[in-house]
């Protein structure tokens, strides 16, 4: 089951990405299993990625793997804050940035990184890939 849970932003982001998100999983072979997107602002996801990761910087995605076998299971900690300030200075959509965040926290779910410059590449044509089949 995926669900949305917000911390220090208002609840603004729709549900209505559930049955795409939960169509990457099976378009991987997986199955979904509990996944929590936490959607916050750049402090709180700051104290995150400081407290569990011992990296001190600002990111727009944090993905925990709870995975087990091929049922996908997690908590992606999204700053929406980040999210709008990459979608502008990117030039992109402010949805379809967050599309392809969501996305992307499921892809690492679903075994993919993105720590080379060749991972970076797979990753990112397959997010192209599954917001190209994304139905509004």
């Amino acid at each position: 089951m995926i669900q949305f849970f917000y911390e220090n932003v208002p609840e603004s982001v729709s549900t209505g990405y559930t049955a795409w998100l939960e169509d990457i999983i099976i378009s991987e072979g997986k199955k979904p299993g509990d996944i929590n997107y936490i959607f916050c602002d750049d402090e709180y996801l700051l104290k995150v990625n400081q407290d569990y990761l011992q990296h001190d910087y600002y990111t727009d995605i944090i993905t925990f793997d709870y995975v087990k076998g091929k049922t996908i299971s997690g908590e992606i900690f999204v700053s929406l804050q980040r999210i709008s300030d990459n979608a502008s200075t990117l030039l992109k959509d402010y949805e379809e940035e967050l599309r392809r965040v969501l996305a992307h926290g499921i892809l690492h779910l679903s075994g993919y990184k993105d720590k080379t410059q060749q991972e970076e590449m797979i990753m990112r044509s397959k997010e192209d890939f599954y917001l190209a089949k994304y139905e509004h």
